[in-house]
């Protein structure tokens, strides 16, 4: 009777198959997903891959603890009583249709707003409403679609933390088989007759073949598993003629023992998959290094304002501890949790559910980091210290931002899988001719040639590259999102720059009045209302202006690319451009100005004497050779004198420009072919940064954060950004010399194998080599561009 296999987990059926719609199913639980996924309108997830679920397990009780609040805080990562937000370990998650499936969660219940898979880390962070939906609720969703999720009850985490050792097991297993089978086979080897005797001959030979056992259908699964995965999906990857070679080695082996052929190649088979696993060891050790170095130092040279005995002190974030007061401006983002103590927060956030609505708080509650003060200033206090990689997570969000272009990824994955075509035909070819010319050495052919052509070295040249390089630049203060950003960084031909507070310097700013003077009430709102803000020109006021008493604000409202307006009590102030606060009859004016009125009548405007950047003239002049240079400004025309002096003759510079300009000149250049990198301050410019190839913010000590940005490059860096951009071209140049000894390197090998001179045990051993080559030449060669940089 011909064995049925289940629709939904693949696996073979027993005598009691279930039938449903005229597909078989081994159990009731696959029956039940399938029925939750058609009622749901989600059967394509079959189209997908075939039978790609997994068998539900019974876990009636098993999550009853997920209903204790205390619990649930510790499990959570966000929770404002509407919405709650928590990431947990699926240790199911193994190919593209468990993504859709677990991104598409919100139509199995509409109660999940969100929820977006990392298919490295295999979890799922999902974003959920409370007033249906509960997280035990949502433990059981996942488990009954196949996906029950981890978590470790011992000390509330969600298994993320747990090490996978299972790469360690399968390389010890391997290692103890390769050595003795090597010791087994020495006999052999030495061709010692006193010692091999006819009756020991085949006692060693079967203890080999038991030592391959394990080596073979453990150590080795994951070849594979990944090469069937690839057949099944019809996609090439590097493991099928890993793959290939092993089944080949393994029973060409077997053969020969059982037909008393010969000894076999256990020694080399074993040691095939050790230098494998040895070097998948390897690569997974330095990935594991780069990453710790990404995630634990400050991502962000970003600093929060902290409280100290009375006074303002700009603090790294990292530095937060827990008790300490803090001061969130306008449009600020809340780096740790914390207790709001005074000030109207109405807090955004959109960077963490997605959904724009702002929260209104009062004092007493409870803040999360990750949300946008989005009225004025507020005043907290922190009750843990700041999680940098959460962080990381918020800048590095998909939902808010724009794809990029990943063209070199893309051509490294092309080239692999024409490499996996081109080896698997020279291995069929060579074996073809060997077989006619000599068969005793076609096995060798074919093995040493799957084993020697591995595009391994290929596939780990970016990675690495860019991995250390975002190392390197992260130490010199320069922090780029990801490795496509610093790659698309290495193809801009045109830089965008604002002006005030990118190319001008907040701390040295001078500013002079005119106009009549102002009352002692409205001086305490003027200064007020600047200490709200974070634009580059209410700083600079903000800090030029006397101490006045600190009041809570009735309202405060910021209008982006024009100016703030605020009232206490019965008065309300206007401050910003000469139109926003109402004032037609100014004259021509030759500096940058802010105009105040309160009360509806106009008073006067503080006149500014900008500063420009250290080095500013000196790095355009270097910029002007390989790129197109514009200075988008929102400002008039004050300046204009001033810049053609400092900037180079063929600078374009527009003004007057509103931040929706500032986009749809970045857009019209873009659909002309150019690569735009935009430099901006990160408030003003965040649709523009969002829109360039690449955006960058410069940041000076202000906790202004946007996801709209790739890169944020600390203001004292800024004369170091044409060295920046030559380190990111300098990466791509690395890439290419990687890929160069790769080739080389493919190309002795195969020969040697082709006409076979290699046997596949050295081919196991050179493949590992290589990629580790390719791995000390990527750092050194990064390492030696770092050093160049100041």
């Amino acid at each position: 009777m011909e064995l049925k296999v289940c629709y939904h987990c693949g696996d073979n059926c027993t005598d009691t198959t279930i039938l449903l719609e005229d597909k078989p199913f081994c159990c009731q639980g696959c029956k039940t997903v399938y029925e939750i996924l058609s009622e749901s309108d989600l059967t394509c997830y079959y189209d997908l891959q075939s039978s790609p679920g997994a068998i539900p397990k019974e876990i009636e009780g098993k999550y009853d603890f997920l209903s204790q609040d205390k619990i649930i805080e510790k499990l959570v990562e966000f929770d404002d009583g509407k919405t709650q937000i928590v990431t947990l370990y699926i240790p199911h998650i193994h190919c593209s249709s468990c993504i859709w499936i677990l991104e598409n969660l919100n139509k199995l219940n509409p109660a999940v707003t969100l929820s977006q898979v990392n298919f490295g880390k295999k979890t799922v962070r999902v974003s959920y409403n409370t007033a249906s939906f509960s997280l035990k609720q949502l433990v059981l969703l996942l488990s009954s679609v196949g996906y029950e999720p981890y978590i470790s009850l011992d000390d509330y985490k969600t298994g993320q933390e747990n090490v996978n050792r299972s790469l360690i097991y399968k390389l010890g297993v391997a290692g103890f088989a390769f050595g003795n089978v090597m010791f087994l086979s020495f006999p052999e080897y030495f061709e010692v007759n006193e010692f091999w005797l006819e009756q020991y001959k085949h006692v060693f030979r079967w203890i080999m073949f038991a030592f391959s056992l394990p080596v073979v259908f453990y150590a080795a699964q994951d070849y594979f598993i990944s090469a069937y995965k690839a057949i099944r999906t019809r996609i090439l990857n590097i493991d099928i003629p890993i793959a290939l070679g092993i089944i080949v080695l393994f029973a060409r082996s077997t053969a020969e023992i059982a037909f008393d052929l010969g000894s076999g190649f256990f020694d080399s088979l074993t040691g095939l998959v050790f230098f494998l696993l040895l070097g998948k060891f390897f690569q997974q050790k330095t990935y594991s290094f780069l990453s710790f170095e990404r995630d634990y130092k400050s991502y962000f040279p970003i600093a929060v304002t902290k409280i100290f005995n009375g006074e303002e002190v700009p603090v790294q974030v990292y530095d937060i501890e827990k008790g300490d007061r803090l001061l969130i401006r306008n449009q600020e983002l809340i780096p740790v949790d914390g207790i709001l103590i005074n000030g109207n927060a109405k807090i955004d956030y959109s960077f963490v559910t997605g959904e724009s609505e702002t929260v209104t708080k009062q004092s007493g509650d409870k803040l999360f980091a990750g949300g946008k003060q989005t009225s004025g200033v507020i005043e907290m206090e922190a009750i843990k210290s700041v999680e940098q990689s959460y962080l990381t997570q918020l800048w590095s969000n998909d939902v808010f931002s724009k794809n990029k272009d990943d063209g070199f990824t893309t051509l490294t994955n092309a080239i692999s899988k024409r490499f996996t075509v081109a080896v698997l035909s020279i291995a069929f070819i060579a074996t073809v001719f060997w077989l006619f010319k000599d068969s005793s050495k076609a096995l060798n052919v074919f093995t040493a040639v799957l084993i020697i052509a591995c595009p391994c070295a290929i596939a780990l040249s970016a990675p690495f590259t860019f991995g250390n390089l975002l190392r390197i630049l992260g130490k010199k203060k320069f922090y780029i999102k990801n490795a496509s950003i610093l790659e698309q960084l290495a193809h801009i031909d045109t830089i965008i720059f604002d002006k005030t507070g990118t190319i001008t310097s907040n701390k040295k700013s001078d500013a002079q009045y005119e106009g009549l003077p102002l009352s002692a009430s409205e001086e305490v709102l003027l200064k007020n209302t600047l200490r709200g803000s974070n634009h580059p020109l209410s700083r600079g006021l903000y800090d030029i202006l006397e101490e006045n008493n600190i009041v809570t604000l009735d309202t405060f409202e910021e209008h982006l690319g024009q100016g703030i307006e605020a009232s206490h009590a019965s008065d309300n102030i206007k401050i910003g451009s000469a139109k926003f606060v109402g004032f037609q009859n100014e004259n021509a004016v030759l500096n940058t100005a802010v105009h105040i009125s309160a009360n509806n009548n106009y008073k006067g405007k503080y006149t500014f004497y900008n500063s420009y950047r250290k080095g500013l003239s000196k790095l355009f002049n270097k910029l002007k050779k390989n790129f197109d240079l514009v200075i988008l400004s929102g400002d008039n025309e004050g300046e204009l004198e001033n810049l053609k002096k400092l900037l180079p003759a063929k600078t374009k510079m527009l003004f007057n420009q509103k931040p929706d300009d500032k986009l749809e000149y970045i857009k019209y250049h873009q659909t002309e072919g150019a690569k735009v990198l935009m430099v901006g301050d990160g408030l003003n410019d965040a649709g523009a940064l969002a829109q360039s190839n690449v955006g960058i913010a410069i940041s000076e000590n202000v906790n202004v954060f946007s996801p709209a940005c790739d890169a944020i490059l600390d203001a004292t860096k800024f004369n170091q950004l044409h060295q920046y951009i030559k380190a990111s071209k300098s990466a791509i140049k690395i890439i290419k010399w990687s890929f160069v000894l790769s080739f080389f390197y493919n190309v002795i090998g195969l020969y040697f194998a082709v006409t076979g001179q290699l046997a596949p045990v050295i081919a196991a051993i050179l493949m590992p080599l290589s990629s580790i080559s390719i791995v000390v030449f990527t750092t050194i060669a990064t390492n030696l561009v770092g050093r160049k940089l100041k």
